[in-house]
């Protein structure tokens, strides 16, 4: 199933797809290591959901809603 970053449960493990964003945000995004391809784990969300705290490449970073909403992932419906 293929969802946007911002709307990935928590404790649900994805795979990046594609990155919708440009210029500057796109390449700190790269640069964080959220590559299309990328194994991507969502720990936890804040009350109202912004920062998402991600684990990724054995990283952990938060990243804004704003900016997961620019990072398209697929994950397996069934766990």
């Amino acid at each position: 199933m293929e969802t946007k970053l911002s709307k990935l449960p928590h404790g649900r493990m994805a795979h990046v797809k594609a990155l919708t964003c440009q210029g500057a945000l796109r390449r700190r995004i790269i640069d964080m290591g959220i590559t299309p391809g990328a194994a991507i784990f969502v720990r936890k969300t804040a009350p109202f959901g912004d920062p998402l705290q991600v684990n990724v490449r054995g990283y952990e970073l938060s990243l804004r809603l704003s900016e997961a909403e620019q990072i398209s992932v697929e994950y397996d419906e069934r766990g």
